[in-house]
């Protein structure tokens, strides 16, 4: 689901050179160009609004300390990118560690300092039934293999093409052609069982 439509064009060659300078102008032009698809990879990640647009936050700040590190053979936007989905895995894993802490405190007595991981992947502009449907694909996501689940999501969440998410994860065409066979086979063989599973 995209949360943001507002999106402007920038010329990067143009705004790069002003980047490494430090002007906060062309800051926030990159900002304003690009947070739709910063937030919106983002939340296609962790299904929840308030945490993407906290790791977007993220995102440009890292952008705006690092950006000397930029060595031009890519686009900006998909080194742009590749920071988003790395905060984004990032912060999943955070997510399973605390699970697991959570876990392990009440095997050994500690239920009333375990705090329960809320459950952020329904969005509440959504019907019940659509809800329910998202919140299912996010649980087989997830289940899936970390390079598939980001090539599905940046293909069917963000409509990139497979060559622009070759570039973003540093592999050749074929290979993301690959990913996104194996992540499709996957899902549909996960889904299979689960609502096999539910009618029993």
């Amino acid at each position: 689901m995209k949360l943001l439509k507002k999106h402007n064009r920038v010329d990067e060659k143009t705004l790069i050179p002003k980047l490494l300078k430090g002007d906060q102008q062309a800051f926030r032009m990159l900002v304003d160009a690009f947070q739709e698809k910063v937030l919106n990879t983002c939340y296609g990640f962790v299904n929840s609004k308030e945490e993407a647009e906290d790791l977007t936050q993220e995102v440009f700040v890292e952008v705006f300390r690092s950006i000397e590190k930029f060595r031009g053979d890519a686009k900006l936007s998909t080194w742009i990118y590749r920071i988003a989905v790395r905060k984004s895995l990032e912060e999943i894993r955070k997510r399973k560690r605390q699970k697991r802490a959570a876990y392990f405190k009440s095997l050994i007595g500690l239920e009333g300092v375990a705090e329960t991981v809320a459950d952020n992947s329904k969005n509440p502009h959504q019907e019940l039934e659509s809800k329910q449907r998202a919140t299912i694909m996010q649980k087989m996501l997830d289940k899936i293999p970390e390079n598939q689940r980001i090539a599905f999501t940046l293909h069917k969440y963000e409509g990139l093409s497979y060559r622009e998410v070759a570039e973003i994860m540093g592999l050749s065409l074929p290979a993301v052609e690959s990913l996104m066979h194996r992540a499709k086979a996957s899902l549909k063989k996960k889904l299979s069982v689960y609502y096999k599973n539910k009618m029993i």
